[in-house]
């Protein structure tokens, strides 16, 4: 194994031990690999970590964007290095760390797309066409229902155990990135479909904790969600383009939208910071710009 390999495997194993996401981790790894495969052409030998200057990352970072990555995925691989040389350089493997003045290219500001409420409530409902038959539909429900209801990510609700939730106070507690923890209120809707789901959940159990489960009986994959939601968005309000964080954005404009605190949004969110709870501010604005050139006498001319 060569010193740059090894160095990646002491990295990748502090991640492990820092308890990140298995997404984070598998990322990480896949970046890192073709960080060592740029550097390790065939026939020749990796160079040692200590001899890797701006230079050479700075060559990195052009055959990275020759290859016509998108901004985010860029972003995603740089911050992927820079993660490794800040490890090395922490635990004085490397005198500087040379990836440190390296910058992110910036992202495209765009806005969510986000359904309006009536049809976000359709989905939630999910009233299949009759001759399209689900396996667990309550447990289908359940999942539609806490990513509008609580505005969880994807990964916060297959996350979720039965022992998180208080359904005297209707409180769940949601474990969100960094496993940072936060409680969530959900509302009666949520609750019936979670006590539906309950008395149908089945005997084949084999994960006793995860409140969402395959077929299999055991928890229920990020990628297993997403398709879930996918499905009813295309056979119940024709939009296969929704996903699960679509319900998160809907959650938080709808709120923002009836006029609840941004604050209190930020906390439900569980947003780190309140610039990135702001951006939907900004889709409220836009719909309110669309009703007003669609409406206003004054809106053209």
């Amino acid at each position: 194994m060569s010193e740059l390999a090894a160095a990646i495997a002491a990295f990748m194993g502090e991640l492990e031990r820092r308890n990140d996401s298995p997404h984070t981790i598998r990322n990480y790894g896949a970046d890192l690999r073709e960080f060592t495969e740029y550097f390790t052409p065939p026939g020749a030998t990796a160079p040692l970590v200590t001899d890797i200057d701006m230079l050479d990352l700075r060559g990195w970072l052009g055959h990275i964007y020759e290859r016509e990555h998108k901004p985010a995925t860029v972003r995603r691989k740089l911050a992927s290095v820079r993660s490794l040389f800040k490890f090395l350089s922490r635990d004085h493997v490397i005198a500087k760390d040379p990836a440190r003045l390296l910058r992110l290219p910036k992202m495209p500001k765009t806005l969510p797309e986000v359904p309006n409420a009536e049809v976000t409530n359709i989905l939630v409902d999910g009233e299949l066409p009759e001759d399209i038959d689900r396996p667990y539909p309550k447990r289908d429900r359940l999942l539609l229902e806490l990513l509008y209801g609580c505005g969880l990510r994807v990964s916060e609700a297959v996350g979720l155990n039965l022992e998180d939730f208080d359904r005297t106070e209707r409180w769940v507690r949601v474990r969100g990135k960094g496993k940072k923890e936060r409680q969530v209120p959900y509302g009666g809707k949520a609750d019936t479909a979670l006590l539906a789901y309950l008395q149908d959940r089945g005997v084949a159990v084999k994960d006793g904790h995860a409140l969402f489960l395959n077929f299999l009986g055991t928890r229920l994959s990020d990628r297993a969600a997403r398709d879930i939601v996918k499905f009813y968005g295309r056979w119940v309000v024709g939009d296969s383009s929704i996903h699960p964080h679509t319900l998160r954005h809907a959650f938080a404009t709808h709120l923002l939208s009836d006029g609840a605190d941004l604050r209190a949004i930020q906390e439900l969110l569980g947003h780190a910071r309140l610039s990135t709870t702001q951006k939907y501010t900004q889709v409220s604005l836009t719909d309110l710009m669309r009703v007003y050139d669609s409406a206003h006498p004054k809106a053209s001319g």
